[in-house]
């Protein structure tokens, strides 16, 4: 595994690279069909899942400065509301750009040094339990990207898929 500049990293590299493995590992075998389904109209669908799981992997590339756009922020940013008027990627477009804007985020952060993390990066959230710097930024992309596996997971079980497995069939190097 690779050391990052910042010691402040050092969980958050762990973390993103298992979740890395573990979007690939959730969506193992979900048809396009089932990842559109829904539990009695109150669920958010599998495919909207992981496009938010992917927009959260651009909306932290865009803070690090890296000029990827999401081709689908428009139906997944900030956790906008499933719309079941919208046509949704398909779950080989989500991985797609997963696998294209990962691999840059995880250089990104690599490099990234302790005065780097404390800048303050005005979200807008007016969140009261913590400053929003750029540290604390890719803490809630970690949290909110575990919450996502997670939902997937369960999504998995009630759509009869066997549950997530954490076997590494594809190696990947972020």
């Amino acid at each position: 595994m690779d050391t990052p500049l910042s010691p402040q990293l050092n969980i958050i590299i762990p973390a993103y690279r298992m979740h890395t493995q573990s979007f690939v590992n959730v969506l193992d075998g979900i048809s396009e069909a089932d990842a559109l389904k829904r539990i009695e109209g109150r669920t958010n669908h599998v495919a909207w899942m992981a496009g938010n799981f992917v927009n959260m992997r651009f909306g932290l590339a865009n803070v690090l400065g890296i000029g990827e756009q999401d081709p689908y922020e428009d139906l997944f940013f900030q956790g906008k509301a499933l719309n079941e008027k919208f046509s949704y990627p398909s779950l080989v477009e989500l991985k797609e750009n997963f696998h294209r804007i990962s691999p840059a985020v995880y250089g990104a952060l690599l490099t990234l040094t302790d005065a780097k993390l404390v800048e303050i990066i005005p979200l807008g959230m007016d969140v009261p339990f913590f400053p929003e710097t750029l540290l604390n930024f890719i803490g809630m992309c970690i949290g909110r990207e575990d919450y996502l596996c997670g939902q997937i997971g369960l999504m998995r079980r009630i759509l009869d898929y066997p549950g997530m497995k954490y076997d590494v069939d594809e190696q990947l190097n972020y």
